[in-house]
């Protein structure tokens, strides 16, 4: 007999003070954070204080949600000037949702929200690290085209890394 699979409901939605316990599962995580530009928060005060002026206050943060709970993050950063046909994306996800095509959907979704909510943007840039082979397989999955390596690009704890940036265009 063959099983059902699970269906999953993932969501995109603006950010909320109430998400707090759920924000913590991945901004408390060392495992996440050590992809991310900033290092994990181990106290309820710094992640709220986190949530409230990085998420919530951002022009377009949505939590990646499973069923309505928040188990990620996404953030989109539009470009100023001659550079505002294009922006930055970033994602996070809890430890316990890795590998799971989660981040790949949600990235999709978030693509196309931001291709039909602005106008302008015509194109959509990614960072990666360039050892997080796993980011790097979301953003193929998600139709992102690996453009090359920038090297020296970006500081984590005092080491200069190392970064691929993908690209995806509006049709």
């Amino acid at each position: 007999m063959e099983e059902k699979k699970k269906e999953v409901c993932i969501t995109l939605r603006p950010f909320e003070l109430t998400d707090l316990s759920d924000v913590m599962a991945w901004v408390a995580d060392d495992r996440v954070a050590q992809w991310c530009r900033l290092d994990a928060f181990h106290s309820r005060e710094d992640a709220q204080s986190f949530l409230e002026s990085s998420l919530i206050a951002h022009p377009w943060a949505r939590p990646i949600c499973l069923s309505g709970r928040p188990i990620g993050q996404m953030t989109f950063k539009q470009g100023s000037d001659i550079e505002r046909c294009r922006g930055e994306i970033g994602y996070a996800l809890a430890y316990e949702h890795w590998g799971k095509g989660i981040a790949t959907e949600a990235l999709k979704m978030a693509v196309n929200a931001i291709f039909c909510g602005f106008p302008e943007i015509q194109r959509i840039d990614a960072v990666v690290i360039d050892w997080n082979v796993g980011s790097q397989k979301v953003l193929e999955k998600a139709g992102f085209v690996k453009e090359g390596l920038l090297r020296k690009y970006r500081l984590k704890k005092g080491e200069t890394l190392d970064m691929f940036v993908y690209s995806i265009l509006a049709s």
